[in-house]
């Protein structure tokens, strides 16, 4: 195998730290390049994801890492031989500080743009999914008909999120009117909360309802909040990076390798336009 992609655990990060450096070293994994088995140099990428989004990056049965991202960046791996990557997982909300402090070099987690997110990092072109935003409430609800019902409610979202993005821009127009409940609970968790009507709901997409616990018992209401492509997150100096990804990720599009994996692990085709 020319070379591997593994789950890089936090204990042995900070072993392979304190073997490989003296006390003068600094080690910059996601910078720096390492050596190979076989003596040749490639680019060691740490990649950040996450262990509690069911289908996109989570933990299966088997105790592997695994999921429609997380395949995607081990086709990317295969394709970039000047790359070695290797995953490191944490909280949703940790991802992007991670990144700016250098933690890993880019975030797969079906990240999307916003103008905050692009002002501090850079996003690579060619998306690898494209969905839409909408209001989520349980199926019993007959109120909830679009988010202007959401005035007065409150409506769960994780703090980092492009979803939280969409409801804080929406206060700012209509002085707070939703009262927005920032978790990092995991998706059982969040369905319950709204199904128990602690809270009225949340913002997601169709295909993420396929593989919440309970998704089943809830539904998508009112008109597209946005339309979004799914893009890597990188920081600032890593516009090669980006651009070898986004030379990939067209190969992947144009033999058919993208639209496969999202059928096989979002349910559908979500690398197209709607």
């Amino acid at each position: 195998m020319r070379r591997k992609v593994g789950l890089l655990l936090v204990v042995g990060l900070l072993a392979g730290m304190l073997a490989a450096c003296s006390s003068g070293d600094t080690l910059e994994a996601s910078k720096g390049a390492t050596a190979n088995a076989q003596g040749g140099n490639v680019k060691k990428i740490i990649v950040g994801t996450g262990t509690q989004f069911p289908n996109v990056c989570f933990i299966d049965a088997n105790g592997n890492l695994t999921g429609y991202d997380v395949e995607l960046v081990k086709e990317l791996d295969k394709r970039l031989p000047e790359y070695e990557f290797e995953f490191k997982t944490m909280e949703f909300s940790s991802l992007l500080l991670s990144l700016e402090t250098g933690k890993i070099d880019f975030v797969a987690h079906q990240m999307e743009k916003n103008p905050e997110r692009e002002a501090k990092y850079l996003f690579n072109k060619e998306p690898y999914s494209i969905f839409l935003n909408k209001v989520v409430v349980p199926k019993t609800n007959t109120d909830i008909k679009s988010i202007d019902d959401l005035k007065g409610k409150k409506i769960l979202t994780s703090a980092t999120s492009n979803e939280a993005y969409i409801l804080q821009e929406y206060n700012k127009k209509h002085d707070n009117a939703i009262d927005i409940v920032y978790t990092n609970a995991p998706s059982n968790d969040r369905t319950n909360q709204i199904l128990t009507g602690r809270v009225a709901g949340t913002v997601s997409t169709d295909f993420a309802l396929k593989y919440m616990p309970n998704g089943d018992k809830l539904k998508t209401v009112g008109e597209a909040l946005t339309q979004s492509d799914v893009l890597f997150v990188l920081r600032k100096d890593e516009q090669e990076l980006s651009d070898k990804l986004d030379q990939a990720i067209k190969e992947l599009k144009a033999d058919g390798t993208l639209s496969k994996l999202s059928v096989q692990w979002l349910g559908e085709d979500f690398t197209k336009n709607k």
